[in-house]
């Protein structure tokens, strides 16, 4: 498969296509950027780094992977594609001195509400289980629903709070994405 294929393939988003591609094809690159670019403050994991790059690179209609154009190898302008957003998400900095929560409460025991509550559970535990990336599901689900602190919860993934914030900023973003892919094939 040509580099051209390769995108369209992408771009239609082949399943197989896709997987291959970033998780055997590009996982030399990738592995040599996480090293690279993890730091104390910022530690990098490989599926999260995976998730980022294929959202970066499929939003708004796939428009930067179909602003490539061939006049080098994929690989070299991919490499140079997740080093900017790396080195742009290192440069974020976190108000750790907020006391505003990582969530929204949910309530899971509403006395004037039970059967509601229960599917309502139910309904989140299921779109988190379709969630790609289950650490961002097991981010959201002890955020939300087992009422874990930040602090608890980044002492016991062993990260900083700060980097937990742009875990469950992320962690929401694909939440978001499963839930509205849910619904569109609900009213099919």
């Amino acid at each position: 498969m040509d580099e051209r294929e390769l995108v369209k393939a992408l771009l239609e988003h082949d399943r197989f296509v896709t997987q291959l591609f970033f998780y055997r094809n590009c996982r030399p690159l990738f592995m040599s950027l996480i090293q690279q670019f993890s730091t104390k403050t910022k530690q990098w994991e490989y599926d999260e780094l995976v998730s980022e790059v294929y959202v970066l690179l499929m939003e708004n209609d796939g428009r930067r992977l179909r602003s490539f154009t061939f006049k080098c190898s994929l690989y070299q302008w991919l490499k140079v594609v997740v080093m900017r957003m790396m080195a742009d998400q290192e440069d974020v900095v976190i108000d750790e001195t907020s006391k505003e929560p990582l969530y929204g409460v949910v309530s899971t025991e509403n006395p004037e509400k039970p059967e509601g509550t229960k599917t309502a559970r139910a309904d989140l535990e299921r779109l988190l289980e379709r969630m790609p990336n289950q650490r961002y599901a097991m981010v959201i689900r002890k955020l939300t629903l087992d009422g874990y602190e930040a602090e608890e919860l980044a002492r016991e993934m062993d990260v900083n709070v700060a980097n937990l914030y742009n875990i469950k900023r992320r962690a929401i973003k694909q939440l978001t994405e499963v839930a509205m892919q849910d619904v569109r094939n609900y009213k099919q």
